[in-house]
């Protein structure tokens, strides 16, 4: 883990293995507004190509309405958003996700009536290469697409000890397996970043470390950025290399965690103001 965050000429903060780097996310100025509410305002964020940066701050501070936006489930009302140097203005959520950002819910959202195997598969659909025909007809080419599918998934699930569920029901699995599950899958798709949505949410101690591993694994086994929100603090200090703090729609700071540990404002934002 980088215990600095430098600052590069155009702007933001990188860690030492990714500052010579162009970043995988740059996001400058976004904002949205819901008619007369502003919901996030001047949100600028910079994330290196293998960092792992958490994203904190109060409830209703905006973190998930972010990740909305980088997803291109909301479409922003300013702001600009460069996903590895290209823009993401006017695609659809599936473009972006085709354009390698995945990302996991704070409710999980598994297909709990398929098998484990299968919840995994749906993730790697985009890499299937078959026609109508082949399907319809169950043609060679659709067998083979199959098959590789099939050996793709299961060594997703070996990766993460999960093969020897891959026929269990998904909705049948323990919470914090289904949450495993839920990443593989977006792991599916080959992402460049990784958003995850209070992934440890219901977790217990035990859980939550085995959580912290997983995401150490995944960055490097996967070479990709990931962005968090949480609220286990133990887990944000203990895996994010930068974290950016979100109050009221804005960053009001970003940095090492023993920056943000230790900054005024960000002691306030969840604290509040000691009356003097």
């Amino acid at each position: 883990m980088s215990d600095k965050l430098y600052s590069i000429p155009s702007g933001g903060f990188l860690t030492e293995r990714d500052k010579d780097k162009r970043p995988i996310l740059d996001v400058r100025e976004l904002g949205i507004d819901f008619g007369g509410l502003t919901a996030v305002d001047g949100f600028n964020l910079m994330i290196g190509r293998n960092e792992i940066t958490g994203l904190i701050g109060p409830n209703g501070a905006g973190k998930t309405t972010v990740f909305n936006l980088l997803t291109n489930v909301y479409q922003p009302t300013r702001g600009s958003i460069l996903l590895d140097g290209v823009p993401t203005a006017g695609k659809k959520a599936y473009q972006v996700n085709r354009m390698g950002v995945a990302r996991t819910f704070q409710n999980i959202r598994l297909f709990k009536d398929l098998s484990v195997i299968d919840n995994v598969r749906v993730g790697l659909h985009e890499s299937m290469n078959y026609n109508l025909a082949s399907a319809v007809f169950r043609m060679p080419s659709f067998w083979k697409q199959e098959k590789r599918t099939t050996e793709e998934a299961l060594e997703l699930l070996d990766l993460f000890h999960m093969a020897d569920l891959a026929e269990t029901t998904a909705g049948s699995l323990p919470y914090g397996a289904q949450r495993r599950l839920e990443i593989l899958r977006a792991l599916a798709t080959r992402p460049k970043l990784l958003l995850l949505d209070e992934p440890a949410a219901g977790m217990n101690p035990s859980e939550t470390a085995e959580l912290m591993e997983t995401i150490r694994r995944i960055r490097e086994e996967f070479d990709l950025a990931i962005l968090l929100i949480e609220h286990d603090m133990n887990l944000v200090m203990g895996i994010c290399e930068g974290i950016a703090v979100l109050n009221f729609g804005r960053v009001i700071a970003k940095g090492t965690p023993d920056e943000i540990r230790n900054n005024p404002q960000v002691i306030e934002a969840y604290l509040g103001k000691k009356e003097g």
